[in-house]
């Protein structure tokens, strides 16, 4: 699909269709880029945002294990001054 720039005062813009918006899934704002002299146009994305969900999905046992389960040990419980 091609697309005229249009004169926004000083600026240049473009219209993008309805069923590209819907499609992309933009709301109000996007993040704009350039890779390999290349605009890209994307939805906005929250710092962070899809992490609680990748965590999620990286325990999938849903178990919380200590990654040192013989702590403390004997010499943290007989030598080290706490």
């Amino acid at each position: 699909m091609k697309a005229e720039l249009i004169r926004i005062g000083n600026s240049r813009g473009i219209r993008i269709p309805k069923p590209l918006i819907e499609q992309c899934g933009i709301s109000q704002t996007v993040d704009l880029r350039v890779e390999n002299n290349r605009l890209i146009i994307s939805p906005e994305r929250r710092p962070r945002q899809g992490w609680r969900e990748s965590f999620r999905a990286a325990n999938v046992t849903n178990r919380e294990e200590l990654l040192l389960p013989d702590f403390p040990n004997e010499f943290d419980r007989e030598e080290w001054q706490w």
